[in-house]
Formats: structure tokens, sequence, C-alpha cells
């Protein structure tokens, strides 16, 4: 006589026929996440997974898919994995205390972006020494996408060998996870960068004069300090089809609160930690010099507009060599341009 089995069928809402169905279920498992780009894993696959297995068996299978790949889990599409603990595949923890830094500029770039990296090498990225101060350069980088990460990975490692000047994190490097960039970022400065007086956060289309951020920041607040082209009152985008689109559910006021964005911005060294401890209770959104000033504002602390608005600059500056050589940043519309300007601010004479 066979067991009724209707009430253990209510409970979970599925029952295993016979071994063979068992069997046919855990290839199709195994299948599915073969064939899964895991940077790339969606609440799309894994509703696909509950239509077709029963409760107890989904939680298992995607629990286990998502611990052997924390770093990439998307808590959503305006949300990133923030806080988690990130770790750095390739990292310089000495660079601050062994060259005696005042200012450290990161530069978040792709990992595949080696030619931007070589442009600034070349350019303001020599700058080490201005008004006896010493100036510290980084590249901070996630990972690679899992079909190029082999590849690129050895060539990354040979490159850290050469230049040690790269920070490599393990989370996948996109444009949604800008934000995780950043305070990996933030973390970093936390743990390894303490002695230093300022970080400066540099997109690597930016032409950087450092002479006149340096005058500058001799001369600026070394607490609770962060300037750059600052935004206030800036509206929040509803429109689905913007790039920079949250829904009212994700940030219901109108206007954000104020923030530098986030082409290039400076800050004060005793900010990193405060930032990451507010990170604690802040929803971590996508836009992130809007989560920065998220973050600011729930330690009541201000941006501070910087002493010239023509400091630092959204739009590409036309290049004229007097107008550059009193600006702080600009971004550039090539890297030609980039490499050519700095060169030419470089010659003898008064640019003026």
């Amino acid at each position: 006589m066979v067991q009724d089995s209707g009430d253990s069928e209510e409970r979970s809402g599925f029952e295993w026929r016979s071994p063979r169905l068992f069997v046919c279920y855990i290839l199709l498992v195994l299948l599915l996440f073969y064939y899964i780009d895991y940077s790339q894993f969606s609440e799309k696959w894994a509703t696909t997974i509950r239509l077709l297995l029963p409760e107890t068996l989904t939680s298992q299978t995607t629990n286990m898919s998502l611990a052997t790949g924390g770093s990439w889990k998307a808590p959503g599409p305006y949300y990133v994995a923030y806080p988690h603990k990130y770790h750095f595949v390739i990292n310089e923890p000495k660079k601050c205390e062994q060259e005696k830094t005042f200012v450290v500029l990161i530069v978040p770039v792709s990992p595949g972006n080696a030619v931007s990296r070589d442009a600034i090498r070349s350019t303001w990225g020599t700058e080490k020494l201005v008004e006896d101060k010493v100036v510290s350069l980084l590249f901070l980088l996630g990972l690679p996408s899992p079909k190029e990460r082999e590849k690129l990975q050895e060539s990354l490692l040979q490159e850290s060998e050469n230049y040690h000047d790269l920070l490599q994190s393990n989370f996948l490097d996109s444009y949604h996870n800008l934000t995780i960039k950043t305070m990996v970022m933030l973390e970093w400065l936390t743990a390894y960068c303490q002695n230093a007086s300022y970080a400066m956060k540099v997109d690597s289309d930016v032409f950087l004069n450092v002479k006149v951020l340096v005058k500058m920041l001799l001369s600026a607040p070394k607490e609770n300090y962060m300037t750059g082209l600052v935004t206030r009152n800036g509206v929040v985008l509803r429109n689905p089809r913007s790039k920079w689109y949250l829904p009212k559910k994700v940030f219901a006021p109108a206007i954000y609160p104020p923030y530098a964005l986030g082409l290039t911005y400076v800050f004060s060294l005793d900010l990193p930690k405060k930032l990451v401890e507010a990170a604690q209770h802040v929803k971590a959104v996508y836009i992130e010099d809007v989560y920065l000033g998220l973050c600011m504002k729930h330690l009541r602390i201000s941006v501070t507009n910087p002493s010239d608005e023509g400091l630092f600059n959204l739009y590409p500056v036309r290049y004229n060599r007097c107008r550059y050589s009193k600006l702080i940043a600009t971004t550039t519309r090539s890297l030609r341009d980039q490499i050519e300007f700095w060169k030419d601010l470089q010659t003898p004479g008064s640019p003026c």
C-alpha cells in the first residue's frame, strides 16, 4: 500500500515521482549553471530556476552559486553589492608609507585600458614632487569579464611588476559597479594611506594640472574636506531611458543632496574612514558620486565649493596655454589631446 503523500505535496508544492526524474532535474541544474555567465547573473535567471525546481532545492542551489561568486552578486538594477568584504588581488600596501605621500592620485580604470594608463604615466603622472610635496599615483581596477580574465590577468600582473602602481580588487569591473570601486578605494586609503594628507579620484580621460592642485591643497582644510565640481540642487532623473535613472522607490526626494561630480574630486584623508562607516547605514545606489553625497549628508558634512569655479571643468576646455596653467582638471576629447596639451604646458616660458 502506497502512503498518501498529499500533505507533503501541499507543503513542498512538488513530489519526486521517480529516481530517474530526480536525476534529470539535477542534470538540468548543472547545465543551467554551466552556461550562466556569473558576471551577468540576474533575477531573471533566478526566477527561471525557481520555476523549474522545488523551493528547497532552489534555495540550496542559488545560495551555493552566490557563495562561490559573492563579489558579483547583484542586489537589483539600482543598487550594488556593498557593504561586502572585497579583497585585493593586486596591492601596493606600502606605497604611501614608502613615498611619504602628501596627495595620492587614484585613477579608476578598466583592466583592459592599458592605453590610458600609459598616457597618464607619460604625462601628469610623471609629476612626483611639487612644491616639495610628494604626489603618488595609483590605478584602481576590478576583475576583467570572465571571457577575458585568463588572458588579461597575466598581463596585469606583469604590468604591476613593471610599474608598481596597480590596485585590483575582486569585484567585476563594470559601469554598474562604480560605487563598489569608489568604496574599495576608500577602504584602501583607510587601511594603507593614513600618513598622507589628501587623496584625489581622477577619471582616466581627465587632464590634470598637478601643480595647481598642490598649490590649492597647501592652504586647504585638513579635516572634513571634499571639493571638485560641486553640484547643488541636482534633479533626480525619473526617465527610465536615462543612464542615471532612479525611481522614487529607490530615492524619493526630487533633489539630490550636494555632491562632487565623479570626474574628479579631492578630499582630506580623515574622510575615507568616516565614509566607509556611513556606507554601513546608507543603501548603496549605483551612481557613485551621488552615493558619496548621500554618505556625506548622513555624516552631516558639507561639500566645499572650490575657490575658483574654473578650476574643475566637466566639458573639455579649448586649449589655451594660459587657461590651462590656471585650471586643475578638465575632461579631454582624446588621449592625444591629453598628451599634447600636457607637453605644451611644460615648455619653458611664461604661459600667459
